[in-house]
C-alpha cells in the first residue's frame, strides 16, 4: 500500500464537528503513529530539501513544517494568528465563512536572506483563504513561495485551485 493510502487510512472521520453538516479530518491518529508520522515527513523533507526556509500555519502547520524544517536543517518561521507574534510584524486579513480573520509574520523572519526560496506548510487546505493570506504575507517580506505543501487537500471547496493561480505550486499527500 503506497504512503497516501496508509495516511488516508490512519485518518479519523468526526462527523458533526466542530458543527452539523461537517466531517472534520482528525489527523491526532497519524500523529500518533511514530513510524508513519514519520515517513509523511522525510516525504516532503525529500521533496523540498533545497528550500531556505519552511513556513507553517498555526497551529497544525507548526507540527509539520517544523518537523520538515528540521529534518532538512533549515529555519522555521511560525505564521500566527493575530497579536500572538512578540516582535514587529505585518499582517494579512483573510475570509471565514462568517467574517474575517489575520495571520501575521516577523518583518524579520528570512533574516538578511535576499528572495529566500519558501516552504509553506499546512495540515489541510479547503477554501485556500488562509494559505493565500500566508502567501502574500511571506512575499510581503521578500520570500519566494516555491511550493504549498498539504498533508490533505479537500478538492471540492477548489482552494488548491486559489492557491495555483497565484503561481504557487501545491502538493496535496491526501485528497478528499
Amino acid at each position: 500500500m503506497d504512503l497516501a493510502q496508509r495516511v488516508k487510512n490512519s485518518i479519523r472521520d468526526i462527523p458533526d464537528y466542530p458543527k452539523k453538516g461537517i466531517i472534520f479530518k482528525d489527523i491526532t491518529t497519524l500523529l500518533n503513529d511514530g513510524e508513519l508520522f514519520s515517513e509523511v515527513i522525510d516525504y516532503f523533507a525529500k521533496k523540498y530539501e533545497n528550500v531556505d526556509f519552511v513556513c507553517g500555519i498555526e497551529s497544525r502547520g507548526f507540527i509539520f513544517g517544523a518537523a520538515i524544517a528540521a529534518k532538512i536543517k533549515k529555519g522555521f518561521v511560525p505564521l500566527r494568528k493575530k497579536g500572538k507574534l512578540p516582535y514587529t510584524t505585518i499582517a494579512e486579513k483573510y475570509a471565514l465563512e462568517y467574517g474575517f480573520d489575520e495571520i501575521e509574520i516577523h518583518i524579520d523572519a528570512f533574516k538578511d536572506i535576499k528572495n529566500p526560496k519558501v516552504l509553506l506548510v499546512d495540515d489541510l487546505i479547503a477554501t485556500g483563504g488562509t494559505a493565500e493570506a500566508a502567501i502574500k504575507l511571506i512575499q510581503k517580506i521578500g520570500g519566494d513561495v516555491v511550493a504549498a505543501a498539504f498533508l490533505i487537500e479537500l478538492t471540492f471547496l477548489d482552494g488548491a485551485d486559489k492557491i495555483r493561480e497565484l503561481g504557487v505550486d501545491v502538493d496535496s499527500l491526501v485528497k478528499y
